[in-house]
């Protein structure tokens, strides 16, 4: 479903997005909507990423490090 929106633009900024949308084959509303899904889709995507990243850090990464068994073994050289 869509709903309408009223934004308040400078006039300055409102006559070359017209331009630009004339350009594009398109109208305002066309390019302020697809800003807008690009900008949720990018938030969408990095949300997914930051949460898989930390998912990655909790479980942690086996680097293969083993303890030395004794002091002396860890002193040697």
């Amino acid at each position: 479903m869509k709903a309408n929106i009223t934004l308040k633009l400078d006039r300055d900024l409102l006559r070359k997005a017209k331009i630009l949308a004339a350009e594009k084959d398109t109208s305002v509303s066309a390019l302020v909507t697809e800003q807008l899904e690009k900008a949720v889709r990018d938030r969408e995507g990095y949300e997914q990423a930051k949460k898989r990243a930390l998912a990655r850090l909790e479980r942690g990464y086996n680097l293969g490090y083993k303890p030395p068994s004794s002091r002396d073994e860890f002193y040697e050289r």
